[in-house]
């Protein structure tokens, strides 16, 4: 077989496989080639400098980041799928998991063994936090070095294909996170071989995406994602923190990417998506390429989720004061911070979203990985917001014309938390993460020692879902809830439908009513309320103690109601 690595600076490059060593040749580009007679499960590494470093394009990783890479043959997994034809996000609902957390065993063998639970549930498309090689055992994701080869405690690459396979035997199209904007602290060698590295950011350092020898750069994260969608049958990707890929090419990495996924999900016969994370609170991202943007399907909305969380909750710190009293207007624009002053960045920020754009295009949430592993201790929404009052966010958010997302838990209101955690072998990194986190917090005003130690294997063991929890009293009633409203979902149209231009948002008398074509979605958030109609409307959902007498609905505290109201005959 062929081995081939880009190392355009170097004047020897050799290869080492199952222990022998081989010259590599020179080719084109910086491109250097060897030729071996091996086959799928040897073991190599590129000897540069007189050291062994594991293939930047590894597949297989089975000892870890820092050892030599194994061959993998693609091909020799049996596949079942041949009849999924993928699924699209509009009508989505959307499930976010973490392998490591998401079942005791931390597997993907584990995570099938949950599947029909999501089914069940009415979920459609499964988002996989990172599953590529980091350092250590545990760990979010967030830290991978090579982004092409799956994490071996997780089941690596045939355990990976296996999920994919099992979710789309069930009808779940999969989306996998990926992280493009920075390499993780340990095993990043790419700086090796060629000039990957410019700059860095808060996380790490940046790619080489505008500069000298950055057209190979590009098409090494662009070949990647490629590879995620063609050869692990993927459906979409998830794009990490895109705000931080430093681009002023005229061609953007991310308007470049779109075009070579849509070519490709041409080809493949099944739609492919593109989902981005993004600070800029810009529709560009989202809009079409003909219109002027970069072409991706959808966005995180992450003003959605303040206003959902300061309404719930009553927290005002950090970001979230500018968005007390802002549900409504928020509800409805997408964006609170749409050219406007946010006071957590001190400047004007984000702007206003074409009302033409379909709402689908937003993903909205109560919870996502990082708006609850980012807080000092991990807790959820549910450690201090009662099941009503959540059932209500979940009306608000499943019967928006936006893309639901539901973190791992969520539905049933999971008691335990979702911490941050590593596990660096390299005694000084994993002190320099450890005290760096609880400093961090320390200078926003926590108790430095509330802040769990990550890696201590426990802060792992904390954050698993306690499957138990799914059919006990207090848990099973939410969940009955988010079943119900996913069902209504899908049996109305109107809930699902993503026209921005014909959403309204009215507020009145402390209560948030949600338009949706002749449906009617009321949220009371505040004390007991009345709403009046011109008729009796009929109830197709709601919480315990919703009345209807006559045209009045009375809505005690913290509850939610889908109602059709009467319509009014056309005049004879």
């Amino acid at each position: 077989m062929t081995f081939s690595v880009w190392a355009p600076a170097h004047e020897r490059v050799r290869v080492r496989v199952d222990g022998r060593e081989h010259d590599m040749v020179a080719g084109e580009g910086g491109w250097w080639h060897a030729d071996v007679p091996r086959e799928a499960g040897a073991d190599y590494a590129f000897v540069l400098d007189g050291d062994a470093l594991p293939d930047p394009r590894s597949l297989w990783q089975p000892d870890g980041v820092h050892s030599a890479s194994r061959v993998y043959d693609h091909s020799a997994f049996p596949w079942t799928d041949s009849a999924w034809t993928g699924r699209g996000l509009p009508g989505a609902v959307v499930y976010e998991l973490h392998i490591g957390t998401f079942t005791p065993s931390g597997t993907f063998d584990g995570a099938i063994g949950r599947l029909d639970h999501l089914v069940d549930l009415g979920i459609t498309h499964v988002e996989v936090m990172p599953v590529n090689s980091f350092d250590g055992t545990a760990g979010w994701g967030y830290d991978g070095v090579l982004w092409g080869a799956v994490h071996e405690p997780y089941g690596g690459p045939d355990g990976f294909k296996r999920f994919v396979d099992a979710c789309h035997a069930r009808g779940l199209a999969v989306l996998l996170d990926v992280v493009y904007n920075h390499l993780g602290p340990s095993g990043a060698y790419l700086d090796r071989f060629g000039p990957y590295f410019a700059g860095s950011n808060d996380w790490g350092p940046g790619l080489n995406l505008d500069g000298e020898g950055s057209d190979e750069v590009r098409r090494y994260v662009i070949d990647n994602a490629l590879g995620w969608l063609r050869d692990f049958h993927v459906d979409g990707l998830r794009l990490d923190a895109v705000h931080a890929l430093v681009d002023r090419s005229a061609l953007h990495l991310l308007e470049q990417l779109a075009t070579e996924v849509d070519a490709l999900s041409a080809g493949l016969g099944r739609p492919l998506t593109l989902i981005a994370e993004s600070d800029l609170n810009d529709a560009r991202l989202v809009t079409a390429r003909e219109g002027g943007g970069y072409g991706l399907h959808a966005q995180w909305a992450d003003d959605l989720h303040h206003a959902l969380h300061v309404a719930l909750s009553g927290e005002t710190f950090g970001y979230y004061p500018d968005f007390e009293g802002q549900l409504g207007r928020t509800l409805r624009d997408v964006f609170l911070h749409a050219g406007t002053w946010s006071s957590f960045r001190g400047r004007h920020h984000g702007r206003p979203v074409d009302r033409r754009l379909p709402g689908y295009r937003f993903l909205a949430y109560l919870q996502n990985h990082d708006q609850v592993g980012n807080r000092a201790t991990g807790d959820r929404l549910s450690a201090k917001v009662p099941p009503r009052r959540l059932a209500v966010g979940a009306a608000l958010v499943l019967c928006s014309p936006y893309t639901p997302m539901i973190f791992m838990g969520e539905e049933w209101g999971a008691s335990t938390p979702w911490q941050f955690f590593a596990s660096f072998p390299d005694p000084e990194l994993a002190e320099a993460v450890r005290t760096g986190r609880r400093r961090e917090f320390g200078r926003h005003g926590w108790d430095e020692q509330e802040v769990p130690d990550p890696m201590d294997p426990a802060t792992v063991r904390r954050s698993a879902l306690r499957w138990d929890e799914v059919t006990a009293d207090g848990h099973r009633e939410l969940l009955e809830t988010y079943r119900a409203l996913i069902a209504l979902r899908r049996e109305r149209p109107e809930l699902a439908d993503p026209r921005l231009d014909r959403f309204e948002v009215r507020e009145r008398d402390g209560v948030v009513e949600l338009h949706r074509g002749p449906l009617r979605v009321l949220a009371n958030l505040g004390p007991d309320a009345e709403v009046r109609f011109d008729g009796p409307p009929d109830v197709l959902l709601a919480s315990a103690g919703v009345e209807v007498a006559g045209q009045v609905v009375r809505l005690p505290g913290d509850s939610f109601a889908v109602l059709s109201p009467p319509v009014a005959s056309p005049p004879r």
